[in-house]
């Protein structure tokens, strides 16, 4: 059978706005994970060593680490598994049908291999092909893409995406991934000869766990980044979440984005609706990016959003993910 040839768009770098208030409002490397005295140790191994995690079973996770954290479901059919202490780094598995497909690993310990060390051992192109079956694929990399999120191959199947900080020229985070499991995420454009793997229907009640783990997910990366810029970790606030919450909702129900709310409320009148007490406050907020994790990609390499991210004054984080919609509330409160 002959198999058409198709263009797909659907790759969508995300939306970010970022805004602080005047006034009452203003604004190791994936470590090996081993763990020695209950504790991760200390060793920083290259990222191949991470890359053998591939394929492994939960009960090899299991046998080596003990038991995650947590486990958060996601948006593409496998289940974070998550190890972190919540301020210092984050190791996540996505294990489905118990074995593992993709790794994300980010931590204040890990290597800052800068870009042209990294270009210069996975040498980073436009178009990245990749072959499953019958069916042949090209990921298409824009400028911004090489820059800020490049894709290399480490081996037929197995792909990893590179989170770069733009503003150091270092690798902050990184991502691996199977050739199925990034065909179903869908980050970059793809030019493809046959078929695309189907993305899961969630139901309302599987959507709102992929919520709440996208929630933590954005509030412990945050406090990882904050750590390897030497800032102080921000404690939760479950108002400020409630409040986040809401405004992303809304903003995916009515189909806008936007720091105002439809009825004109801004973040001022959201905080105090919810009764928050705070000094000052400022609001992150993204939409489109595949998961929270591309979304703490987006921001930090905002300058609006990373002045926002690294602030030191911010004592609390309240996080609200609805769908694709991500949104931040900084609070500094009095101690």
């Amino acid at each position: 059978m002959l198999l058409q040839k198709t263009m797909l768009l659907l790759y969508f770098t995300g939306l970010l706005f970022s805004i602080p208030y005047d006034g009452n409002i203003i604004a190791e490397s994936y470590s090996y994970l081993m763990k020695q005295n209950e504790e991760i140790g200390e060793a920083t191994p290259e990222i191949e060593e991470a890359v053998h995690w591939m394929n492994q079973t939960d009960e090899d996770l299991i046998r080596t680490f003990g038991e995650p954290d947590r486990k958060d479901l996601s948006a593409y059919g496998y289940e974070w598994w998550v190890y972190t202490n919540h301020e210092n780094y984050v190791y996540q598995f996505g294990v489905m049908d118990n074995r593992i497909e993709t790794i994300y690993v980010i931590g204040d310990d890990q290597e800052r291999a800068s870009y042209e060390m990294l270009h210069e051992k996975y040498t980073f192109v436009a178009e990245v092909p990749y072959e499953q079956g019958e069916s042949y694929y090209t990921f298409r990399l824009t400028q911004e893409d090489l820059e800020r999120r490049p894709l290399a191959k480490a081996d037929h199947d197995t792909f990893i995406q590179f989170y770069m900080d733009t503003f150091t020229d270092n690798l902050f985070a990184y991502r691996i991934i199977s050739g199925n499991t990034l065909l179903t995420q869908r980050p970059y454009e793809i030019e493809y000869v046959g078929t695309l793997p189907e993305q899961p229907n969630l139901s309302e009640k599987d959507w709102a766990k992929v919520e709440e783990g996208m929630e933590q997910q954005i509030f412990d990366v945050t406090n990882v980044i904050r750590s390897q810029h030497e800032r102080s970790p921000l404690k939760h606030d479950s108002n400020a979440q409630r409040t986040a919450y809401a405004h992303s909702k809304d903003m995916s129900k009515n189909n806008y984005f936007s720091h105002t709310s439809l009825n004109g409320d801004r973040l001022k009148e959201r905080l105090e609706a919810e009764e928050v007490l705070y000094m000052h406050a400022a609001e992150n907020i993204a939409a489109g990016y595949i998961d929270a994790l591309s979304s703490m990609e987006g921001w930090l390499n905002s300058k609006s959003h990373r002045k926002t991210l690294l602030n030191s004054n911010y004592t609390h984080l309240g996080v609200g993910v609805y769908r694709f919609y991500y949104t931040q509330n900084f609070l500094h409160k009095p101690s």
